[in-house]
């Protein structure tokens, strides 16, 4: 039997978790700069029915680099949170008493990741 089983368990879920939420980031700036191309080359091939076709497409610099932003902060999430699990299974192997460090820079950094994909998504919504 597995010494602490649930406890490291419970630290793969959590990291499972992150990089699942890091895919989706990466996925969604990868639509983002993908889908605008769509629209342009949807555009092009309307020709003279481009009155008909109302496309509204996100200006170039905001789809290149937000969609670039996106993705690296996808592959951030899941950088940073290898390294958490990392840190997290030491410790659980360790036969020391430690205090939960629920102010590691970690989980800070990954807070702010989410919170600026969030503020970035809506953005692109509304504006």
């Amino acid at each position: 039997m597995i010494r602490d089983y649930a406890n490291i368990a419970a630290n793969e879920r959590t990291f499972l978790a992150w990089v699942r939420t890091g895919i989706a980031v990466i996925a969604l700036g990868f639509v983002i700069e993908r889908f605008n191309l769509f629209l342009l080359a949807l555009a092009a091939g309307a020709g003279n029915n481009a009155g008909l076709l109302a496309l509204h497409r996100l200006p170039s610099h905001t789809a290149r680099y937000g969609g670039a932003a996106l993705i690296a902060s996808g592959v951030t999430m899941i950088v940073i949170a290898t390294i958490r699990l990392l840190q997290t299974a030491r410790l659980l192997e360790d036969e020391e008493t430690h205090r939960p460090s629920a102010t590691h820079w970690t989980l800070w950094a990954l807070s702010a990741l989410v919170l600026g994909v969030a503020i970035f998504s809506a953005y692109l919504v509304v504006f």
